[in-house]
Formats: structure tokens, C-alpha cells, sequence
């Protein structure tokens, strides 16, 4: 996926400014939050966010859902390297696992459940198309 954010940040201004949050904030996960492409949900109001490490990606998506107004029935799915990570766990455990270089972890949201994966145990996999 092209990540807007990074087309728009050169790699040593987002790897300072990871530095620097994680730094300041050592209990807390920098994100990057994207429409995936295809993704027929509205854009988010901001990309950036700075969540508490304890965070279960369960009380993300729960987040996400108020910030694009979607409603409870409405399917909505987080990619994090091409994998939905398990509702359970917790963003401290996410990004141990699936940060970049630049310290940021980038999450891509969508409608459909399919992307693509590769079976790591800490996420569930899904079908490629």
C-alpha cells in the first residue's frame, strides 16, 4: 500500500519525529491511520495518533468507528503489513511486533476483509484475492 504519509514526511523527518514522541511518551504507540485502498469508508479527519500502549486493538477499532461515524453493523477492518491483528491484543504488543523504522506503526483500514497475510500466530489470516 502507498502510505500517503510517507510520500508526504522524507524517512529522517518521520524516523526524528518517532524518536522524539517515543522519547517523551515511552507508554505510548505512535499511529498512522490510512484508508486502504478500494475502501469505500470515509477518510479519517487525522492520520496521527498517539494511543496508550495498554490499548486492545478492539478499543481501536471502536475508536476509528466513532471518527468515521460508522455504524455498529457496518463491517469495518484493520491491516497492519497485510494481517488483521486479533482484537485482544494490545497496540503495545502490535507494535513490538509490526513498527517501522521510523517508529511508526501504520494501520490500514477498509471495508473488506481482504488483503492478503502470511500466518504470523499474533494475527488471524485472511484470504489473498
Amino acid at each position: 500500500m502507498k502510505w500517503t504519509y510517507k510520500e508526504e514526511n522524507p524517512f529522517e523527518k518521520r524516523r526524528a519525529e518517532g524518536e522524539k514522541i517515543r522519547r517523551k511518551y515511552p507508554d505510548r504507540i505512535p499511529v498512522i491511520v490510512e484508508k486502504a485502498p478500494k475502501s469505500r469508508l470515509r477518510d479519517l479527519d487525522k492520520k496521527k495518533y498517539l494511543v496508550p500502549s495498554e490499548l486492545t486493538i478492539g478499543q481501536f477499532y471502536f475508536l476509528i468507528r466513532k471518527r468515521i461515524h460508522l455504524r455498529s453493523e457496518d463491517a469495518l477492518f484493520f491491516f497492519v503489513n497485510n494481517l488483521i491483528p486479533q482484537t485482544m491484543m494490545t497496540m503495545g504488543q502490535l507494535y513490538q511486533e509490526h513498527h517501522e523504522e521510523d517508529l511508526f506503526m501504520y494501520i490500514a483500514y477498509s471495508d473488506e476483509s481482504v488483503y492478503g497475510a502470511d500466518g504470523e500466530e499474533s494475527c488471524v489470516e485472511i484470504a489473498q484475492s
